[in-house]
């Protein structure tokens, strides 16, 4: 079993590496909100194409009162349009029932804040950790499918779930600074894509 220093050494080389992507940081909250559901099971060429069709409704109000036939065929690029409209509406009705209130969150500790995410519909659990790490500003560790591989290819593990690896990782995202958190994150998504282009990259920069 590697240790939380091993752990630590390959995230943050992986920062070091490929720098900071500044994920999700529009000023519009619901904007970037929204494009979590979009990018479920699509590319991000796709995604952003579905949420550019849907600049003029990204509000509340507008997502709470378009027409579900309307919003389908703006989103439609993203592929999934009929499940994921109503995962959208889902969402909005779920902020709409906690008073459309980022500020009223901040009394709920981390585990009770992904308990009432995983509670609407279409959000699973990588989901609601990019949803806390995103959009709520908590420590959270994404256990997605490019982390559960590298570092399982760089020999620790093996894990099989997301929420086994997410057990193992959580507690590392304690006392370090919310923006390096964030690009934990990116970084093992950016360079999973590169390896997935080129599986004989030297990866001996990732440790010591």
């Amino acid at each position: 079993m590697k240790t939380d220093k091993e752990k630590l050494q390959v995230l943050n080389n992986l920062v070091a590496h490929y720098g900071y992507q500044y994920w999700w940081e529009d000023t519009n909250r619901i904007s970037d909100w929204v494009s979590m559901i979009l990018i479920q099971q699509t590319t991000e060429k796709n995604a952003h194409k579905a949420l550019g069709n849907l600049e003029p409704y990204l509000t509340v109000e507008s997502l709470q009162e378009i027409e579900l036939e309307t919003l389908q065929e703006l989103i439609r690029p993203a592929g999934f349009f009929k499940q994921k409209s109503n995962y959208i509406k889902e969402l909005i009705s779920w902020f709409i029932s906690h008073d459309s209130d980022f500020d009223k969150f901040r009394t709920y500790s981390t585990d009770e804040l992904r308990k009432e995410l995983l509670t609407i519909k279409g959000v699973g659990s990588e989901t609601a950790d990019a949803m806390l790490l995103y959009i709520f500003e908590r420590n959270v560790f994404i256990a997605d499918q490019y982390a559960i591989r590298l570092f399982n290819r760089v020999g620790f593990g093996p894990y099989k779930t997301y929420e086994e690896m997410r057990k193992d990782f959580i507690h590392l995202t304690e006392g370090v600074p919310h923006d390096l958190c964030r690009e934990w994150h990116a970084a093992i998504d950016v360079h999973g894509k590169h390896f997935n282009k080129d599986k004989n990259m030297d990866e001996s920069f990732l440790s010591f």
